[in-house]
């Protein structure tokens, strides 16, 4: 029976066509930190910490700014990868400060510690967390998530999680986390898009014990309303300085992967992942040129024309095929030839050695995709038990 099931994943996985996804914007969905009458009681009369970046927000106002005008008592801010305001580069260090708006301070957890030590627990009752995450396992959002729940469990603090739309929650593909390679970029053997909420997600590492250590978070979700997983979301706010809107969110499964090679990703250009280049590639079709910008400082290829596809021309949305897009990584490889063309960084994104192995290999993207469907079959039923919302079909 298993095997049966198991063939019927892979041939819909391998052979479905793009569907067109169902789109929602925040006039739809009911996020979580919109639903004050569930979770304001518990934070009356408490001292509140909470985790926190630019995407936490309610209407036009951040979730602090709402909760320091609804009398809620905020001790503590914890700031995540890009910092609390969101204006640090990708894998730039940040520094913990005092907010200039509100004086409240600023705890970095991508600083000298990521996760929250007894010092910077003490005296809180309650932690918040509203984190806007775009459902792939190498952004850091979903580690950070992890590390404040173990500190909340070990320090034996409530943690409350507002729930927001996961816009690359309509599927679940490839290559799972091996121990090997986990780290900040991948914390749980999961795949690396995992079609879960936040709120899911928290209750799957908190159901399945997958902290270092065997402990239990008191957790409470406030879960959405208006959701389900068989569509996207278009995120009010960019949830981070390069991804700027949703078509770059869409392609961000795919393209992070070349995180870890000497691709281009458009950093220094206004159009960050939707872009790929390189000075060397050999179609002259499409060019850019990476600028010093706010964003990024120091661009990969800064001031060099880098040639290679806009990925801008496609329809996303109505196009989308609803697995993770191979067929750049195996394109550029063969086309620019170059033994460096993969870093030490690569597996560590990809979450093991093999893809590396595969794509130098030759090997199709059919057979590299059918090696990864037995681990997912697994996963699928670990997250099943977990989903607050209609999975997709």
């Amino acid at each position: 029976m298993r095997i049966f099931l198991l063939a019927i994943f892979v041939f819909t996985t391998l052979f479905s066509k793009a569907q067109s996804l169902k789109v929602l914007t925040e006039a739809d969905v009911t996020t979580g930190a919109q639903q004050f009458e569930l979770y304001l009681p518990k934070l009356k009369g408490k001292k509140v910490a909470i985790v926190t970046n630019i995407s936490g927000m309610v209407g036009n106002k951040s979730i602090v700014d709402t909760l320091l005008k609804l009398k809620v008592t905020i001790k503590k801010i914890f700031g995540p990868e890009h910092g609390f305001r969101g204006t640090s580069d990708a894998g730039e260090k940040v520094k913990s400060n005092i907010d200039k708006k509100t004086k409240i301070p600023v705890i970095s957890l991508y600083g000298s510690h990521k996760k929250p030590t007894a010092e910077d627990l003490k005296g809180i009752d309650v932690v918040v967390y509203d984190i806007q995450d775009v459902g792939v396992r190498f952004y850091t959002f979903i580690s950070t998530l992890t590390y404040v729940m173990q500190a909340c469990a070990e320090q034996q603090k409530e943690l409350i999680i507002l729930d927001r739309p996961n816009p690359n929650g309509f599927y679940v593909d490839g290559p799972v986390m091996e121990d090997k390679y986990k780290s900040f970029l991948g914390l749980h053997n999961v795949p690396l898009v995992y079609g879960m909420t936040t709120g899911e997600y928290a209750q799957m590492v908190n159901g399945e014990r997958w902290f270092t250590e065997k402990v239990f978070c008191n957790l409470t979700v406030i879960p959405l309303k208006n959701y389900d997983h068989n569509c996207t979301y278009v995120l009010p706010v960019k949830p981070s300085p390069n991804l700027p809107n949703l078509n770059s969110v869409l392609l961000y499964p795919s393209l992070g992967l070349f995180e870890g090679t000497i691709m281009s990703l458009g950093r220094g250009t206004d159009m960050p992942f939707e872009v790929l280049g390189h000075p060397l590639y050999s179609h002259k079709t499409f060019s850019f040129m990476p600028k010093s910008n706010a964003i990024s400082k120091e661009p990969k290829y800064f001031n060099k024309v880098c040639y290679g596809v806009d990925l801008r021309k496609e329809n996303w949305v109505k196009n989308h095929p609803r697995k993770i897009e191979l067929k750049w990584l195996v394109d550029f490889y063969a086309d620019l030839n170059d033994t460096t063309f993969m870093d030490k960084n690569f597996n560590w994104h990809s979450g093991n050695n093999e893809l590396q192995d595969q794509i130098k290999k030759g090997v199709s993207e059919s057979d590299i995709r059918r090696c990864w469907q037995n681990e997912i079959v697994e996963f699928k039923a670990i997250r099943k038990k977990y989903l607050l919302y209609k999975d997709f079909e």
